[in-house]
């Protein structure tokens, strides 16, 4: 199966996980940084930018299996492996099934141990997308997404991630969100030793600050940052705090 990526810098390997309805360069600011000091490689999942369409119902673990794929053909014996919202459950599911090849683990805007309100609200939001479409899911994610003075001042960069949300293969993007909105693994945290790193928005009404302290609980050896202000979409809106913990902790 193709599943697209991008390389840059030399070092210690570092994979980079995007989001429901990315791309790899929703990293891009990030993933020049660190490529100073590491090889970095930002991957597309299945079913988003160049990577093969997602066909049919799928699990984190699939996923993960993409992402093993691409440490396989870049030649990355362990990585460090950073994945944002989605990807952050693929990055705890490769961690999971392979913990030998993932060093460190970080991960961003990642939900974990829903309650059961929280569950049924996910569940109501596959249903929206299924009822009223793509684009209509995309318009009202702004508010998730990003602060209201961002949305003021940087119209541009928020109008440039709908649009990349719409204009995703409907398909993919249905059972990608629902992996997004189904996925847990709360229960298993405690089988992964590695250094590992937990960022969320004070305002992430999706992964919470209450998940990302319970994550921070449950795993062996983690520190936990929330940034103050900030909503969901770490990558945009807050590359360089996310980049200078990222580069600090890698």
């Amino acid at each position: 199966m193709k599943i697209a990526w991008h390389r840059q810098g030399r070092g210690p390997n570092v994979l980079l996980i995007h989001g429901v309805g990315g791309d790899r360069r929703n990293w891009d600011p990030i993933a020049q940084r660190l490529a100073q000091r590491f090889d970095v490689v930002a991957m597309d999942l299945r079913g988003h930018g160049d990577s093969a369409p997602i066909t049919g119902p799928l699990d984190a673990h699939e996923l993960a299996a993409d992402a093993l794929q691409v440490l396989d053909e870049t030649g990355a014996a362990t990585s460090r492996v950073v994945g944002f919202s989605l990807g952050g459950h693929v990055a705890q599911a490769l961690a999971l099934d392979h913990p030998e090849r993932v060093a460190k683990l970080a991960v961003l805007g990642t939900v974990c141990g829903r309650t059961p309100e929280e569950r049924q609200r996910a569940r109501d939001r596959i249903e929206f997308l299924r009822t009223n479409g793509l684009a209509a899911l995309a318009e009202a994610n702004r508010e998730r997404w990003f602060t209201d003075v961002f949305r003021r001042d940087h119209a541009d960069l928020v109008e440039r991630r709908v649009a990349q949300v719409k204009a995703c293969d409907p398909r993919s993007y249905l059972e990608a969100f629902t992996v997004f909105c189904t996925a847990d693994f709360v229960d298993r945290l405690g089988e992964l030793s590695m250094p590992s790193l937990v960022i969320t928005g004070e305002h992430d009404v999706a992964a919470t600050p209450r998940m990302a302290h319970l994550m921070g609980e449950r795993l062996a050896d983690a520190r936990v940052h929330v940034l103050q202000g900030l909503r969901h979409s770490l990558l945009i809106e807050a590359p360089d705090r996310v980049g200078a913990l990222l580069d600090a902790f890698l």
